[in-house]
């Protein structure tokens, strides 16, 4: 899975660098271990913004809607690269579990707690998942703010916020809980752009 991570990402860095070119404010916050990236999302960019920002010292696994494995070609290598595939319109169990398996093996994920494209003026609630993998693995959960505004040849920034420890009362964290942790991550993450 690496192998196939570190070759697409060696072959597209260049190419989307010479465009859109990055500029990552905050990557000393990536702790080792597991870890949720959550962040904000407006354009098909966005994941390739925090994998870049990231570097390529860190394997960071998106999590992107089914049908995009279905693109030829592309899907299968992205699968090979390590993007946990998610059916949206069911509870998709297979996915949950590949999530949860990342995590506990100390791996990175991606997540856009909106679960789709933001534009301003837009108003989305945060979906509890990436809360409910932090609270049954224990991981943090890392704050990232990707500019809406993608400049053509000049940096764009993408800002790693410090990481986030979720709190629940009991064993499991109740949907109410899961709701205000999503909450406060999305406004920590609004929060650093505005300092961007």
């Amino acid at each position: 899975m690496r192998f196939y991570y570190n070759l697409l990402y060696r072959i597209v860095w260049p190419f989307f660098c010479l465009v859109h070119p990055i500029r990552s404010i905050g990557r000393e916050n990536i702790p080792e271990g597991g870890a949720v990236f959550c962040a904000n999302h407006s354009a098909l960019a966005d994941p390739l913004m925090v994998c870049f920002a990231a570097t390529l010292r860190w394997h960071i696994r998106p999590m992107a809607k089914i049908e995009l494995s279905r693109v030829p070609l592309v899907g299968w290598l992205l699968g090979k690269a390590g993007v946990i595939y998610v059916d949206r319109g069911h509870a998709d169990v297979k996915a949950v579990k590949e999530a949860l398996t990342c995590l506990k093996a100390g791996g990175k994920m991606l997540v856009f707690p909106e679960g789709t494209r933001v534009h301003d003026g837009e108003d989305v609630s945060a979906k509890g998942g990436a809360a409910l993998f932090a609270t049954r693995t224990g991981v943090p959960i890392i704050p990232v703010y990707v500019s809406r505004k993608k400049y053509w040849f000049r940096r764009s920034p993408v800002i790693i916020g410090k990481p986030i420890t979720p709190k629940i009362a009991g064993r499991k964290a109740t949907s109410e809980e899961l709701e205000k942790i999503m909450n406060d991550v999305m406004e920590q993450i609004y929060r650093l752009g505005e300092s961007a």
